[in-house]
């Protein structure tokens, strides 16, 4: 399975820190925020992935991300020449994903679990991981029925559940046939929602609920929530990681425990 990062986008809510760069570029706690995404799709042990940009700081994400070999994986890079809705993106992967399966994640979601059980085990179809919020309105909203997705409305007043689908798809190859057949929307763009509906008429969506903490990051309080949470999963990993050292190294047991207690 191949991976694409839709990191493209105007970031015009995020204005005026994204008037001189790309809102995927911006710092999250102690990195930069496209590395989230990045680090989801590597857990599940994708190594050939994607990014698809806008051109004025397509440069920005060459010079951060390079070739990939650091990250342990291959990188290709395709340019959005300009914003047409997250389907327009993800149709310039279809030649990169090449007739197989893909995974495709949006360059500001940030996700505290490990999705790679879901991304081993998928056959074909569809398939979204959804997040329980107070707020689900603010994104598509799916209506579950029984174990099966029914609908997802995009951005309800009145939404139908509490279950926002968030920014991490799995699509098998008919998704750009699927995306060739859409029509714009009525703010011009082709929606990713209209494409996921699609495979819940078809009976070929899957789901799953998320666990741990998500958030996009395409607002200023959602940004500031995105940094909460990084900060969290670093601390976490850094005490595992220290965890791990003092299991690792028992002569250094009794050197590691009084400089933890005081």
């Amino acid at each position: 399975m191949k991976g694409i990062i839709l990191a493209g986008g105007n970031g015009r809510r995020l204005s005026p820190i994204t008037d001189v760069t790309n809102k995927h570029l911006l710092p999250v706690y102690d990195k930069p925020m496209i590395f989230f995404p990045l680090n989801t799709l590597l857990q599940t042990g994708i190594k050939d992935i994607l990014i698809v940009t806008g051109k004025e700081y397509a440069g920005g994400f060459l010079k951060i991300l390079g070739s990939g070999r650091k990250f342990g994986c291959r990188f290709t890079f395709e340019v959005q020449e300009e914003a047409g809705g997250i389907a327009h993106a993800l149709l310039l992967a279809e030649e990169f994903v090449d007739g197989g399966d893909c995974a495709v994640i949006l360059g500001d979601n940030i996700y505290e679990d490990n999705l790679a059980a879901e991304v081993n085990h998928f056959n074909s179809g569809a398939h979204v991981f959804l997040k329980e919020l107070q707020d689900a309105k603010r994104f598509g909203v799916a209506e579950i029925k029984g174990n099966k997705i029914i609908s997802i409305e995009e951005k309800p007043l009145e939404p139908k559940s509490n279950l926002a689908v968030t920014g991490f798809y799995i699509y098998d190859s008919e998704v750009f046939k699927i995306i060739k057949t859409l029509k714009p929307s009525g703010r011009g763009e082709l929606e990713i929602t209209d494409v996921n509906n699609y495979y819940v008429g078809k009976g070929k969506m899957s789901y799953s609920v998320l666990n741990g903490n998500w958030t996009d990051a395409g607002t200023f309080e959602s940004l500031y929530r995105a940094n909460t949470i990084a900060r969290e999963i670093s601390i976490a990993q850094n005490r595992n990681h220290r965890d791990l050292n003092v299991i690792e190294s028992p002569a250094k047991r009794d050197e590691a425990i009084p400089s933890v207690n005081k």
